[in-house]
C-alpha cells in the first residue's frame, strides 16, 4: 500500500522510524527491536539510510522484512548527497524489485570530507533532483521528503525554504515529514505558511521522545530546533534520574502528540531510536485515540 493512502485518511495515525545497525554484529539486536515495534501494528514504519550508504546495506532488507514478515507498510529512506548517479539508479531498481512502494527522498547530511568540495561537481545537490529521478524511474513510487518547521539550517529565510519545498512537490513529492520539534506552535505557524504558499500535500509531524538528558544537546545540534523552557525545566528536574527522565520524556512526547491530534494533525511519526519499550508505551498511551475518526 502507498503511504499517501494512509495519510489521506482523517483518522489519527502513529508511525515509527527504525535504523539499520552500524555494525554487522548488531543486526540481530536491531531485528529484535524492529519485530517488537512492528508488533504494535503502526500505520507504517520507515527505515533510515546512512550518508553515502555507510549504514545502508541493511536498509532494504529491513524494509522488505517489515512489509513481508510483519505485515506493516514500510518507507525506505534514500539519500543522494555523496552518491553517484549509477549508485542511486541501482538502489532505486533494487527497491522496485523488492516490492517496497514508498521512498523518503533525502539529500542527506554532507560528510565531513565533502564540506569544502566544489558542489558544482556533485551528482546531486538537492533532494528535488533525487525525487525527480525516482519518479522518472517509476512513477508508481510514492515519494515523500523532509521539511523543517524551524527552517532548514542552510536556507536563508522561511520564504526560500518554502520555495524549496514547493520545488520538491512539483518534482513529485506526495507528502512531507517534519524534522523533530518540541514546541507545537512552531509547527502550526509553519503549516499556516505552507498552506498560504499553496503547498497542500499531507504533513507528517515528527516527534522524538527524549528519554535521556544527554539526548537534548545532540538533538539541538542535529536539527537546530528550539527547546522551550517547559522542556528545559523537565530535563533539569529529572535528567539525573534515568527512570524518571525516561518516564517524563515519554509523557512530554505523548502530550505533544495528543495536542497535535486535537488540532487536526492526523499523522505523527515517532523517532523511537530502535527502542520498542518507548514505542510501546507511547502507543499504549494513545490506544483509545488511534484509529478512531473525530470529524
Amino acid at each position: 500500500m502507498k503511504v499517501i493512502n494512509i495519510l489521506k485518511d482523517s483518522k489519527p495515525s502513529l508511525s515509527f522510524e527504525v535504523f539499520p545497525p552500524k555494525k554487522e554484529t548488531s543486526f540481530e539486536n536491531v531485528e529484535r527491536a524492529v519485530k517488537k515495534i512492528a508488533a504494535i501494528k503502526p500505520a507504517f514504519m520507515s527505515v533510515t539510510y546512512g550518508a553515502g550508504g555507510g549504514t545502508s546495506k541493511y536498509t532494504l532488507e529491513i524494509a522488505k522484512n517489515i512489509k513481508e514478515k510483519y505485515g506493516v507498510e514500510t518507507v525506505e529512506h534514500l539519500t543522494c548527497v555523496s552518491s553517484t548517479k549509477e549508485v542511486v539508479k541501482k538502489q532505486i531498481e533494487a527497491i522496485k524489485e523488492s516490492g517496497v512502494e514508498n521512498i523518503l527522498a533525502l539529500r542527506g547530511d554532507i560528510p565531513a570530507d565533502m564540506l569544502d568540495c566544489d558542489r558544482s561537481l556533485w551528482a546531486y545537490n538537492h533532494a528535488t533532483e533525487l525525487i525527480r529521478e525516482i519518479k522518472e524511474a517509476d512513477e508508481n513510487f510514492c515519494v515523500g521528503a523532509a521539511c523543517y518547521p524551524e527552517v532548514h539550517p542552510e536556507s536563508r529565510n522561511s520564504k526560500e525554504d518554502i520555495n524549496f519545498l514547493k520545488a520538491k512537490v512539483d518534482a513529485g513529492c506526495e507528502f512531507l515529514t517534519t524534522q523533530m520539534f518540541f514546541d507545537n506552535n512552531l509547527l502550526y505557524n509553519f503549516l499556516y505558511k505552507l498552506r498560504e504558499a499553496g503547498v497542500t500535500v499531507p504533513i507528517v509531524a515528527g516527534i522524538m521522545p527524549i528519554t535521556k538528558a544527554s539526548q537534548v544537546e545532540r538533538a539541538i545540534k542535529l536539527s537546530g530546533c528550539h527547546v522551550p523552557q517547559r522542556f528545559i525545566s523537565l530535563v533539569d528536574r529529572f535528567g539525573g534520574d534515568e527512570d524518571a527522565m525516561k518516564q517524563a520524556g515519554i509523557a512530554y512526547a505523548t502530550d505533544q502528540i495528543i495536542d497535535l491530534f486535537a488540532n487536526g494533525i492526523s499523522n505523527v511519526h515517532v523517532y523511537s531510536m530502535n527502542k520498542p519499550d518507548v514505542a510501546e508505551k507511547i502507543y499504549s498511551n494513545l490506544s483509545h485515540i488511534i484509529g478512531k475518526s473525530y470529524e
